[in-house]
């Protein structure tokens, strides 16, 4: 039986980026199976790619060559699952674009179904995805849980009912599915504002009740929580679960300059590695998810300085539905750096 390797204490967010010819790992013209549009910068009025070019180097380990064989082989019988917001679906799409080199595969299997994964009447997109390879009975699947909560609605006969927001209960398709996970991968953060609560009628739960402790209520401290309780629950799990490897992500970092999303904020520069190449710090610049899985069996996924230093990796003002005054200075163009982020896991397979 091929076993997971174990987990190293290479620190792979210390090192630099690198010019590589072998990069891309995929075509940006091509994954169109995988690939969201509106992240396919190929695709877009973009003029640029030299953002493609470049691989992530950790300066004491190494990071193998992605292979596809190589992964197929590490995760026979096994299934990598991705819980978290957008960014969380963007590695997602990235390691299918990654695993199947771009290329259309008819002999993969939508097993969605099987998860619960299916488009609701009037929904935009079901919650998530999940792909079989049958070749070697690996499973890799997405599922959108944007602040890794579980939410309740309070009344379901009310289609404007408020939902409980159990800050210290984690998402119930984690409960329900870890036993069938061998390596997890979660992430929140950009969900955490004011605004994101209320436009989606949020309110926050402890214990069963609304929360009354003033010390939660600010949104940071609420986030922290949840995080925390997330990983507490992860850690009381792995006795049951020996064979689980979980890593949680780092906040991905956005880019707006000059103002904010809504506020004319902008990611122009198209220059790569314009503010340096290199991370040179050993502490991670998220210390709240540091701190969250310190002397716990949930290892960090540390991408944010590294991602820090690529502000000319957004989709920017490049999308498929432009709106005047607004650029996406949160999410990646695809190729791009998620792409280095899921090279950074795949090392620790």
């Amino acid at each position: 039986m091929f076993v997971l390797a174990p987990f190293t204490d290479c620190n792979y967010a210390k090192g630099k980026w690198v010019a590589d010819r072998r990069r891309p790992l995929y075509s940006g013209f091509g994954c169109k199976e995988w690939l969201s549009e509106m992240w396919a910068c190929r695709l877009t009025q973009r003029p640029d790619f030299s953002f493609e070019a470049f691989r992530w180097q950790p300066e004491n380990c190494k990071i193998p060559e992605f292979e596809r064989s190589t992964f197929f082989r590490r995760m026979k019988d096994r299934t990598i699952a991705f819980v978290g917001d957008s960014l969380g679906r963007q590695q997602f799409q990235s390691l299918m674009c990654m695993v199947t080199g771009g290329e259309e595969s008819p002999d993969v299997h939508n097993i969605g179904r099987q998860y619960g994964l299916v488009k609701a009447r009037g929904a935009v997109r079901p919650d998530g995805w999940a792909y079989r390879f049958p070749h070697s009975n690996t499973t890799i699947l997405y599922y959108w849980s944007a602040t890794l909560c579980d939410l309740e609605p309070l009344n379901v006969t009310d289609p404007m009912t408020e939902y409980a927001m159990h800050l210290d209960r984690p998402v119930a398709f984690l409960r329900d599915f870890l036993h069938r996970f061998d390596v997890l991968v979660l992430n929140t953060g950009h969900h955490w504002n004011r605004g994101k609560l209320v436009a989606n009628r949020w309110v926050m739960y402890v214990d069963g009740r609304p929360n009354n402790d003033k010390k939660l209520a600010p949104i940071w401290n609420a986030k922290n929580f949840t995080v925390h309780s997330v990983v507490k629950w992860l850690d009381s799990q792995f006795p049951q679960h020996p064979r689980l490897k979980a890593f949680f992500t780092t906040i991905s970092p956005r880019h707006f300059f000059n103002g904010d999303w809504n506020t004319g904020g902008t990611c122009d520069n198209t220059i790569p590695l314009a503010g340096g190449s290199e991370v040179l710090q050993d502490e991670s610049s998220d210390p709240d998810i540091q701190n969250a899985v310190k002397d716990s069996n949930v290892k960090i996924l540390d991408i944010t300085a590294l991602s820090q230093l690529r502000d000319e990796g957004h989709i920017s003002q490049y999308t498929i539905r432009p709106t005047e005054g607004m650029q996406d200075c949160l999410h990646w163009c695809l190729p791009g750096i998620p792409d280095a982020w899921n090279e950074i896991l795949y090392a620790q397979l």
